[in-house]
Order: C-alpha cells, then sequence, then structure tokens
C-alpha cells in the first residue's frame, strides 16, 4: 500500500493533466510508479519527468548498457517496482540474463564484453561508494568516452530519485515475478 492516496486522472488540476498527457503522449505513454506519486507535485513532476525522458531514452548508451545502469541502482536501492520493470528491459536489450541474476543476488557479474563491465563496474561503484576510483573512471571512459561518464552518473541519480521515490511512499511491485532478494550488504558486486 502506497502512503499516498492514487488519484484518477478526472480529479487532476490542470496543470497536472497537462504533465500527466505530456507523459502518455511521450515514450513513456502511461503514468506508473514514481510518476504517480510526483504527479501529486507537478513542480517535481514537471522536472523529473523531463530529466527522465532524457536518462532512459536520450542518452549517449545504447540500451543494453543504460538499462544495466538502472538494474545496478535498482538493485543497490532495492527498489522492487523499479527491479521488475527494468530487468526484463535489460535482458531484452542484450543483457544475458546469468548477468541479471547475478546483479538480483548483490554479486558482481563478469561480463563477457568489456563495456557490459565497466558500465556495472561504474554505476556499482558510484551507487555503493558514492564515488568511482580512478581505474574504474578511466576504464570507462577509455571504452565509451566522457560523455557516457556523464550519461551514466545522470541515470544513477535519475534512478536513485525514483527508487528513493518508490521505497518511501512504499509503491508495491506489480506482479510477482523478478522478485529481489533480500540483501543487506553490497560490497560483494564491487571489484576486488
Amino acid at each position: 500500500m502506497t502512503r499516498i492516496k492514487d488519484w484518477k486522472v478526472d480529479d487532476l488540476t490542470n496543470e497536472q493533466k497537462e504533465i500527466h498527457d505530456a507523459i502518455i503522449n511521450g515514450p513513456r505513454g502511461h503514468v506508473v510508479g514514481p510518476l504517480r506519486i510526483w504527479l501529486n507535485n507537478p513542480g517535481l513532476a514537471r522536472s523529473a519527468q523531463t530529466v527522465g525522458a532524457y536518462a532512459r531514452y536520450g542518452t549517449s548508451l545504447p540500451q543494453a548498457l543504460s538499462e544495466l545502469a538502472i538494474l545496478t541502482t535498482g538493485r543497490v536501492w532495492s527498489s522492487e517496482f523499479e527491479w521488475e520493470h527494468h530487468a526484463p528491459l535489460a535482458i531484452e536489450g542484450g543483457i544475458d540474463p546469468k548477468h541479471v541474476d547475478t546483479i538480483s543476488l548483490g554479486k558482481r557479474p563478469l561480463f563477457e564484453k568489456p563495456e557490459e563491465q565497466a558500465v556495472f563496474d561504474f554505476a556499482a561503484e558510484a551507487n555503493i561508494l558514492k564515488n568511482v576510483s580512478d581505474i574504474t573512471y578511466k576504464k570507462l571512459v577509455d571504452i565509451l568516452g566522457e560523455s557516457a561518464a556523464i550519461d551514466i552518473v545522470g541515470i544513477c541519480g535519475y534512478y536513485s530519485l525514483i527508487s528513493m521515490t518508490l521505497n518511501v511512499f512504499k509503491v508495491p511491485r506489480d506482479t510477482d515475478t523478478w522478485i529481489l532478494p533480500n540483501v543487506d550488504d553490497f560490497n560483494s558486486m564491487l571489484q576486488k
């Protein structure tokens, strides 16, 4: 059960309806999860959905790498709603399901593709350590460039906002698939 009462479209103010319609008519196509919470505060909803459209659909990263950064963030936040929505998208984008399963356990997968390993390690350190080492930073930039580093920070930051919103307002998952195991210590996701 959420901490904020859900709304119906007919109950929205003109400003809320304008934001709602922009979301519906954009790449998302529907208003779910954190967007439903944020719409109670139209100023945040307008700004966050704009940043979110970029973080999800407009970065320099291909879908697989973007979803990998999102999944890593969602796992560290233990955000079940986020996980159930993005685990299948990561697999659809090309991330091996065995790596998605490893991440769900709060462990570091060993990817075959160097760009996937670089994105995972960067996102894991950014989320867990609140910084990245010089080695991790250099590896990512050498493989994908500085714009990718900036985009991953943006993705991790935005999906931290989403995950925090989902957790604080107790937004339940939609299904019984993609359930996250309980993990208390995420240090196993970091490089040794």
